[in-house]
Order: structure tokens, then C-alpha cells, then sequence
């Protein structure tokens, strides 16, 4: 498809369903509101006050608090040379990228955070595992929050099918991705900063798919090493770096002018004690800021999204092997949309 079609549904959903910017709310909505105003909407908002009464609000930020509650815990640590895990890096072997994710290694909560607050200079630690980890590795802290967002649950029919536990530093950040998930994000230290953009922008994404390659850490020498999987599995992912490098902006931006010179994602900050609803297939990128403590502490709950006429609706949009004439760059044979439909799910998202 080509022409101003699809390009004009980005402006449209925006007029008519999502306006200029997230809305926030300064106390938790009712269930009925909840699922009214912003999940049947697939609509993303800020929620103020609905955590205020975790005890974790005022223990986690405290470094000594952690270790001694988890002082026997052995958590799975992701490393990697430069905070970008689930991401895209020049590929090993020849001069193109692969989909790279972090070295995982089981370490001590205290000495895992240590790495966190006082990061060494050959490799970024983070916190991030998404298999529940809040309610098996984390298990000790369940009694400092709640283990669901009641109001959520209730509009969502549902508890959560994950609950998982954030930790790290200014260093780390993730690349643009989906899940497909109804996320609820609260952050108890710091602050999370979000780029957001609707389903509907799936095609200013430049999702092509991409070796996947996993890091491989020695503690003795302090070196990465980047290995391909084998066999060989291919990852879609998004290929727009929405801050190009100093110097290398016009060069990005000229590779991406679908998503540089189209509609600005919604920009947010999530400070501690707010709730982010994000909605399922959302585009989102994630850079974070840490506390006084000297890190980012955050716990999402991922639910189950409903495969419902939505669903339908965005498969469809992105099965359109679309390319703007103002796009003359990328040929539609890249796009390779069949295949991504096939593979959407082979990898887990980090935020």
C-alpha cells in the first residue's frame, strides 16, 4: 500500500481517541472507569496515589534494606558491555546487526546490587528477569507491596499472569518493542521515561528480522563475547534508535523518516510512586533515572491481553506490505510481515 492512507490513520487515532498527550490521574480510577476510559480504549495512563501505601516506598530505597532482606537470595543478574540488552548490535561476523540479548548469571542479591550502584567500567548490570521472578526469586519482599493491583484485576477479570522486579542504573535502557501484555508499571525509586507509540505506528517501526545473538561473560578476564545462536533463529525488531549518537543524527534520520518526521510518541515520566498503564501492543522505548539510593526500582504486572477484535485489527494494519513514496529507502520485500507474524512471540520484552 502506498500513498497518505496510513499515514493519515496516525494523525486520526491521535485526534480522535488519544489527544496530545498520557493522561493523569491523581487517584486510582474504579474498575469500571479503568476498563471505560483507557483499557477498552487501549489507552495508556499515569496513575497518582495508587501505591502510596506500600511499605516498599520508603524500604527499597535504601540499599542496606535489599541486601539484608535478601541477604541469602541468589538472583539472576543480566550483563552486558554497554546497558543494551534486547537489542540491536553490529553483528559479529559481517557488517550488518543482530538482536543481542544480556550474559545471565546467578549472583548474590548484595553483591548483584553492588554491581548496580557502583557499575564497573567493562560491563552494565541489571535486574531485569521476566518470569515472575518478583514471586520466586524475590519472594522475601513480597509482604512490601501488593501482590496485584486490585482495581486492575477486577476490570481485567483476571490476576496477573507475571509479576516481575526491576533494578538498575542510569546506564541501562531498552529499545522500542511490544508485548502482549496489559502492563501496569510502578516504580517505587527513581524515575522511568517512556517513548510510547500506538499500534497503529507499527509501520514507522522498521520491524525487520534479525540473527539472534546472545553475550558471553568471563569473570576472569572481564571480556564479552558475542555468539550466535545455533540453529539459527531470527528475531523482528524494531530498528529505529530514537536517540541517534551525537553527529549521527541527520544519518539516522534519514534512515527513519517515517518515524523522525511523523507524529512525536508520547513522552512520559514515571516518578516513584506512579503506576504507568501500558497497553498491550504499544510501542514503547525505556531510559531511566536512579533515586537516592543510586538506582531505578520498579515492579510490573503483566495480565493477560484479550485476543479480541483489537488484536484482529492490528494484524491487519501491520500486514499491509506498506512504504511511504516519501520512503523510497527500504524496498516492501524487507518488510517481511508473513514472517514476522510468525515469529512475534519467540522473545521476551524488557522495559
Amino acid at each position: 500500500m502506498r500513498g497518505k492512507e496510513v499515514e493519515s490513520l496516525w494523525e486520526e487515532v491521535r485526534e480522535v481517541s488519544l489527544g496530545n498527550s498520557v493522561d493523569r490521574l491523581h487517584s486510582r480510577p474504579t474498575p469500571i472507569q479503568f476498563l471505560r476510559d483507557f483499557v477498552s480504549q487501549n489507552k495508556p495512563c499515569i496513575i497518582s496515589n495508587a501505591i502510596s501505601h506500600w511499605p516498599g516506598l520508603s524500604l527499597w530505597p535504601a540499599p542496606s534494606y535489599l541486601s539484608t532482606a535478601l541477604s541469602s537470595s541468589l538472583v539472576s543478574l543480566h550483563l552486558t558491555p554497554d546497558g543494551y540488552a534486547d537489542a540491536l548490535v553490529p553483528h559479529p561476523l559481517h557488517p550488518s546487526l543482530c538482536f543481542v540479548s544480556a550474559h545471565v548469571q546467578p549472583t548474590p542479591f548484595p553483591q548483584a546490587l553492588n554491581l548496580i550502584c557502583q557499575p564497573p567500567n567493562h560491563l552494565v548490570a541489571y535486574l531485569q528477569q521476566q518470569n515472575d521472578c518478583f514471586r520466586t526469586e524475590y519472594r522475601e519482599l513480597e509482604s512490601d507491596c501488593d501482590g496485584h493491583i486490585p482495581w486492575a484485576s477486577e476490570a481485567l477479570g483476571c490476576l496477573p499472569e507475571a509479576v516481575n522486579l526491576w533494578i538498575g542504573n542510569h546506564l541501562s535502557q531498552t529499545s522500542f518493542h511490544k508485548d502482549h501484555y496489559e502492563n501496569l508499571y510502578a516504580v517505587v525509586s527513581g524515575e522511568k521515561h517512556f517513548l510510547l507509540l500506538p499500534p497503529t505506528d507499527v509501520h514507522r517501526m522498521y520491524i525487520r528480522e534479525y540473527p539472534a545473538a546472545r553475550y558471553s561473560y568471563s569473570e576472569e578476564s572481564g571480556e564479552f563475547r558475542l555468539e550466535l545462536e545455533e540453529p539459527v533463529r531470527y528475531v523482528p525488531w524494531s530498528s529505529v534508535n530514537p536517540y541517534p549518537a551525537t553527529g549521527n543524527e541527520e544519518q539516522e534520520r534519514s534512515k527513519f523518516p517515517l518515524y523522525f518526521n511523523g507524529p512525536k510518541p508520547f513522552e512520559v515520566t514515571v516518578k516513584a510512586g506512579e503506576v504507568l498503564y501500558l497497553p498491550s501492543m504499544w510501542f514503547h522505548h525505556v531510559r531511566q533515572r536512579p533515586g537516592d539510593g543510586g538506582y531505578t526500582i520498579a515492579v510490573n504486572y503483566w495480565y493477560d491481553m484479550q485476543f479480541d477484535i483489537k488484536y484482529a485489527y492490528f494484524n491487519f494494519l501491520q500486514s499491509l506490505p506498506y512504504q511511504s513514496t516519501d520512503d523510497p529507502t527500504i524496498p516492501e520485500s524487507e518488510w517481511n510481515l508473513r514472517n514476522l507474524r510468525d515469529h512475534e512471540n519467540c522473545c521476551l520484552p524488557s522495559t
